[in-house]
């Protein structure tokens, strides 16, 4: 059984720190789990990420993480989630993973009338009907250490997509960005969302059925203590 918890709104740091400090103890028998958040308003570089691409960040903090990829921008009425799979226990190698992703917002669109589909050259889902076409919708940034994957996907739904025009989204110069509002009314509701996806997230792996926990947060506050016994990781982003 997966956990999936709700982490409701979060700063973005003390998530990284707990998602990272639980890939770095947990062990064989320890359970996949899957955290859905929203964040505070922040801009994440990720490890290949270029200072060319932060174009006027202005009172928007920046983040230097350890997930693959460029920057991109995370903030009120974004679903993002953070799977914390044993890639190798479920036999998914990192590719499947990001297929995985993708498809699972793909079909959850598709719940809400939205048209969109990966794109072979740079992963994430973007919309491909209509005068936005092309536009991107979820942005997908991994790690994976010690076969454990962490860091995630994030999904627009109904935010202020402005900070967008701050930097080169993922660094591609000239990403439109859009989101789940603009598309469909009245806006989605973020739990609703996050349900679906969740849902066919694990049956696109071929996990078993979701089981939604609260977070204990004195378990949160443990998970947040200084990372340890870093090893080689891969990555990947958009």
């Amino acid at each position: 059984m997966t956990l999936v918890r709700n982490l409701g709104r979060r700063d973005y740091e003390s998530v990284w720190q707990a998602m990272s400090r639980y890939t770095d103890i947990r062990d064989e028998h320890s359970a996949d789990e899957i955290w859905c958040v929203e964040h505070e308003p922040v801009f994440t570089q990720g490890q290949a990420g270029k200072a060319e691409h932060l174009l006027n960040t202005g009172d928007i903090p920046v983040v230097q993480v350890d997930r693959g990829g460029q920057v991109t921008y995370h903030g009120p009425g974004q679903l993002v989630v953070y799977p914390l799979l044993d890639l190798r226990r479920a036999k998914v190698g990192v590719r499947d993973l990001v297929t995985a992703l993708e498809s699972a917002t793909v079909a959850m669109l598709q719940e809400f009338g939205i048209v969109a589909a990966p794109r072979a050259d740079a992963p994430g889902v973007y919309l491909t009907d209509g005068p936005r076409a092309g536009n991107k919708i979820a942005s997908i940034g991994l790690r994976v250490r010690r076969g454990c994957s962490f860091h995630g996907i994030a999904i627009n739904i109904d935010m202020d997509l402005a900070p967008f025009l701050r930097i080169n989204p993922c660094g591609y110069a000239g990403m439109q960005m859009v989101q789940m509002a603009e598309l469909v009314q009245p806006a989605p509701d973020w739990n609703q969302v996050a349900e679906i996806f969740v849902r066919e997230l694990l049956r696109t792996l071929g996990l078993a059925d979701a089981n939604w926990q609260p977070l204990d947060e004195n378990e949160f506050a443990r998970l947040r203590a200084p990372e340890q016994g870093k090893e080689e990781q891969e990555t990947t982003n958009g």
